[in-house]
């Protein structure tokens, strides 16, 4: 099995790259995430997850320890394939990804293609709670600035509270988008644990004007 691959960057297309390792030309699919970081005849190091079927071997490639993880979690959950998982790998980064399942964002995860709303609601029900964590020889300083290693980190203690969830709910009707919502509310919760639900959504609602000045 191919673990990475260190060499020549030949060619970019939209979904894959051709990494040029000794003169061997290797066909990677990759986020757009991940292509966005590479250049056109460039060295480039990549983590690479080898799927090997009865019709083909792929290899998918990352650039860092996080995302592929996040692949290899993704795609253990039932219609999610390796082409969906890099879909919702280029529209929401790891750290995004658990807020997203935190916050039970159905809508962030339906901006992949290849999401409906069965299946994004799939993602939040299953992936909540789970540790995402890459092995520690995989891990290097920019992760470790740059992103969540854990669902359960990007949870505030009473993320699970009925309060956090009916402010939630009621900034919601109000019109923002729940993971907007959820980080707002999360905010006020944490540093007003002893107010009533009422206040605390005016105070959510302050964050929000806070940010349209």
């Amino acid at each position: 099995m191919i673990a990475k691959l260190k060499g020549i960057v030949d060619s970019i297309y939209e979904d894959c790259l051709i990494l040029d390792v000794g003169g061997v030309g290797y066909l990677v699919a990759a986020s757009s995430k991940t292509l966005s970081k590479l250049a056109k005849n460039q060295p480039a190091t990549l983590l690479i997850e080898t799927v090997v079927r009865e019709d083909a071997i792929s290899l998918f490639g990352f650039s860092d320890a996080m995302e592929k993880e996040w692949f290899n979690t993704l795609t253990k959950i039932q219609g999610v394939g390796a082409r969906v998982a890099l879909s919702i790998l280029s529209v929401l980064s790891p750290a995004l990804l658990a807020q997203a399942v935190s916050a039970q964002d159905k809508a962030s995860f339906s901006l992949a293609a290849g999401v409906g709303p069965k299946l994004a609601a799939r993602l939040v029900t299953e992936l909540k709670g789970k540790i995402v964590t890459p092995p520690m020889g995989d891990i290097n300083l920019e992760d470790l600035r740059s992103e969540s290693f854990s669902i359960t980190e990007a949870e505030p203690q009473k993320a699970e509270s009925a309060a956090l969830e009916d402010i939630i709910s009621a900034l919601v009707h109000l019109g923002y988008q729940r993971l907007e919502a959820y980080h707002a509310a999360s905010k006020v919760c944490a540093e007003n644990k002893d107010k009533p639900t009422a206040e605390l959504i005016r105070l959510a609602l302050k964050e929000f004007a806070k940010k349209d000045l």
